[in-house]
């Protein structure tokens, strides 16, 4: 058998609605507010622009149930973006997700890898 630890996750993409959804991508996005502490900044570090970031902060926090982002506006004591108590759940809920269908897939994971590698031969 194969040794899976080098492959890829499986992407795990949750849908919140008929409209939106959640998955690697906008996961990311809610770990760079946390860790920058703004959506221009978290933006700038995954090298998007700013507005298309907002955008996708924006849909999140309308398909659910409350926000996942808040944001405050800029002024004396400047502005910036933080992830809500309910974004950080949903946040910690998502990876754990994401790392249950990567447990359960390993096997199948490996016998791809192995189909791969028999084409390469």
């Amino acid at each position: 058998m194969v040794d899976t630890t080098d492959l890829a996750k499986p992407a795990v993409r949750i849908l919140l609605g008929s409209a939106s959804s959640i998955g690697p991508g906008k996961a990311r996005l809610l770990e760079a507010v946390a860790s920058c502490g703004s959506i221009s900044a978290a933006a700038r570090d995954m090298g998007m622009s700013y507005r298309r970031a907002w955008l996708l902060i924006d849909s999140m926090n309308k398909a659910c149930a409350r926000a996942l982002v808040e944001t405050a506006a800029g002024g004396q004591k400047g502005g910036g973006a933080r992830l809500t108590p309910f974004g950080a759940e949903v946040l910690v809920r998502y990876r754990k997700m994401e790392n249950r269908a990567s447990e359960c897939l390993q096997q199948d994971l490996a016998a791809f890898a192995e189909f791969l590698q028999q084409a390469e031969k």
